[in-house]
């Protein structure tokens, strides 16, 4: 192994138990301890920290970290300990009943649904963060059609009379056997 200014590197484990820590941390889907697993295999195999960082596509300062780690506490050491981020305003199970809610009462404008979870939770989101929230939930944003204004009084029976007209029936005779036109999908 090839020093480095800052020391060595603590060898805490074989090569080849090295090598099992990569191989179970791959089958448990820990993606970030492997990477720094590499980091510390290059090392075993003389790399200084720099070229091994660059192998695995780590900044220097990186290397340095997961090099301190590695030696104060060994693979575990190097496991990520991060938390996962801020809990969520709401639970699960409160995030369920709003989405059923929503679902049964619609339609709702987005003020609405700001004041309902106001008032129901004592929580405020981010207008745009709520609308990824729901997408994500499988709701989606809807705007009503609105009834055209030029739209004429008798819009439905345009049609009729058009058919009527393109058939060539008269429009006081019974139809025996009724044609009907659609457009499906």
């Amino acid at each position: 192994m090839k020093s480095s200014r800052r020391g060595q590197l603590v060898k805490h484990v074989s090569e080849k138990e090295l090598e099992q820590a990569i191989t179970d941390a791959q089958k448990a889907d820990e993606t970030r301890l492997v990477r720094r697993l590499c980091y510390i295999k290059n090392f075993y195999h003389g790399d200084t920290r720099e070229e091994a960082g660059k192998r695995v596509g780590v900044s220097r300062a990186t290397t340095h970290r997961w090099a301190r780690a590695w030696n104060n506490g060994g693979v575990n050491g190097l496991r990520p300990s991060f938390g996962g981020g801020r809990p969520p305003k709401l639970t699960p199970a409160q995030f369920e009943e709003l989405c059923e809610t929503l679902e049964a009462g619609q339609p709702w404008t987005s003020r609405e649904i700001h004041a309902l979870i106001a008032e129901r939770y004592g929580v405020t989101y981010h207008p745009a963060h709520l609308s990824r929230k729901l997408r994500a939930a499988g709701m989606k944003y809807a705007k009503p059609r609105p009834i055209d204004p030029r739209r004429p009084e008798d819009a439905e029976e345009i049609p009729a009379e058009r058919l009527g007209q393109a058939l060539g029936k008269d429009e006081h005779k019974p139809e025996e056997d009724p044609v009907a036109f659609g457009f499906f999908r």
